[in-house]
């Protein structure tokens, strides 16, 4: 899941939990917010967790920068 999906996840979970009065029988859409917004959360921080891990994957060599193949 993309930074961009779960930045989306929250704000539909967001919409759903505090602007949508509508109810379906069956379905607590407040709930159904709760859910997404947690799951999108947790997807942000996935996301940032491997990109600054994804900066650490070359390493300087003298002046100069080399990508470490094979890590």
């Amino acid at each position: 899941m993309g930074l961009g999906t779960s930045i989306f996840l929250v704000a539909v979970g967001a919409i759903l939990r505090y602007a949508v009065t509508a109810s379906i029988s069956g379905i607590s859409l407040t709930t159904v917010g709760l859910i997404l917004m947690i799951v999108g959360a947790v997807g942000v921080v996935l996301s940032l967790l491997y990109l600054l891990t994804a900066r650490s994957r070359g390493r300087v060599v003298g002046e100069g920068y080399e990508d470490r193949p094979g890590i």
